[in-house]
């Protein structure tokens, strides 16, 4: 159960490590020549479109959220999958393994329909509706 943990916390430390660059970006935009060529391409298409840049971050932001949380139920299934084989014949390791097995899987499950449900709202977001 520890080594769990400490998967858990090392994907979390991961994605607290990898929004950094992100306020860096952030920074960079404020004091960047809007005349540069660069600057549309590096900090977004149309600055002066609020709402539209804000739909475009909170997706990106929970297209992330998705992805780490498909990967950690991808990696739980395979540490199930682990103790699963290693239990030597063993009925509660057994019955441990396919529980964490079948929690994963229930949990990719729901992750997998909150995107789909996330992306059919953001578009419908997009499109007016």
């Amino acid at each position: 159960m520890k080594k769990i943990g400490l998967v858990i916390a090392a994907l979390v430390a991961s994605i607290a490590l990898s929004a950094a660059p992100v306020y860096a970006a952030e920074e960079a935009c404020e004091n960047w020549d809007k005349k540069d060529p660069n600057y549309s391409i590096i900090c977004g298409a149309d600055k002066n479109k609020g709402e539209k840049d804000a739909k475009t971050r909170v997706s990106n932001i929970l297209n992330t959220v998705f992805l780490w949380a498909g990967i950690v139920a991808v990696i739980v299934i395979v540490i199930g999958g682990v103790m699963y084989g290693t239990s030597q014949g063993d009925t509660s390791k057994v019955q441990r393994g396919k529980a964490v097995i079948i929690s994963a899987v229930i949990g990719l499950i729901v992750v997998v329909l909150a995107f789909a449900i996330v992306t059919f709202i953001i578009d419908g977001v997009n499109k007016g509706v």
